[in-house]
């Protein structure tokens, strides 16, 4: 029996409550997991799990065995990996759960450089705009701009994500331009679902506030789809400045009520303290901060050109 294999795929099934997903995720069969699961509990003397067709829940002696086993394979994991790092190889698999507005334009560059700093750690990129929890995932770090799914968990903020209305020029040249958050509601709106606030917006300007509630043409969980949408002189869209930067300095978009500000978002790089994988990890959280700073490239020159301020109104 590999002690300390079991104990890893013990951490897994009691993490993501399932042995189905704990094979997914060590890239096993599902019996492998089964027979760990079993020699472990054979050798402790009881029961780990408490399991139905629907629930694997820990029992008493589960509960009391996970959290040593929980640090015993991080630190294990962690030690591996430093030696690694000694000999100048750092290996292994990292897993991470990306924004799609995030990587689409800004992300190759870093993940080449990266791979060629260290070209035997192999990268794993979910893609997608929901939260995750990244035990419950099987990934190692989710980047993401809403708040972490568990007290549990680190959540490391990266950089400040900021929020504009904008239109093609060809769309407010035929349309008259809003000069109040309220003329708004007089156009064809494209806004984003997913944020926590729903129809309500908040818009800031010399220290004072104004709320009002919005109602969307297009609504969706894509951005780079209300860019497009935008740029089909549909209407007036909100942005995040990371998709809409290049457009805004080009000329093909012209931001709409630039007076006023939004609230921003951090994104954040958010991972469990235990994470298995935490030497890999720090590494590629390292590149992310390097790469982006506090005030990202694409804010920078938004700043620089005078169209955004410096300052910034935080969620």
């Amino acid at each position: 029996m590999d002690r300390l294999q079991n104990i890893e795929t013990f951490v897994r099934v009691a993490q993501t409550q399932s042995f189905a997903e704990a094979a997914r995720q060590l890239r096993v069969a599902k019996s492998v997991v089964t027979t760990r699961i079993k020699q472990l509990e054979d050798y402790l003397g009881g029961p780990l799990f408490h399991r139905s067709t629907r629930v694997v829940r820990l029992s008493e002696l589960g509960q009391a065995f996970l959290r040593d086993c929980t640090e015993l394979v991080g630190r294990a994991n962690d030690i591996v990996d430093q030696m690694r790092d000694v000999r100048g190889k750092p290996a292994g698999t990292l897993r991470v759960h990306a924004l799609t507005g995030f990587v689409l334009g800004h992300f190759g560059a870093l993940l080449r450089e990266f791979q060629a700093r260290y070209p035997e750690i192999r990268l794993e990129l979910i893609v997608g705009d929901n939260v995750v929890d990244p035990v419950q995932a099987g990934v190692d770090c989710a980047l993401q701009i809403f708040p972490a799914a568990s007290s549990e968990l680190i959540s490391r903020p990266l950089f400040a994500v900021r929020r504009v209305f904008c239109a093609t020029p060809q769309y407010l040249a035929q349309h008259p331009e809003p000069q109040d958050p309220r003329d708004l509601h007089h156009h064809q709106l494209g806004l984003y679902s997913g944020y926590p606030t729903r129809d309500r917006w908040t818009f800031y300007k010399d220290g004072g506030e104004l709320t009002t509630y919005l109602s969307a043409a297009l609504l969706t969980n894509s951005v780079h789809l209300l860019r497009e949408y935008a740029l089909e002189h549909a209407g007036i869209v909100c942005l995040p400045t990371l998709v809409a930067a290049e457009a805004i300095r080009t000329g093909a978009l012209q931001m709409v009520l630039p007076q006023y500000q939004l609230s921003s978002f951090w994104l954040s790089a958010v991972y469990a303290g235990t994470s298995r994988n935490a030497f890999k990890l720090k590494l590629f959280i390292e590149d992310v901060t390097a790469a982006f700073g506090r005030v990202p490239p694409w804010d920078a020159a938004l700043v620089a050109a005078g169209l955004l301020p410096e300052t910034l109104v935080e969620a």
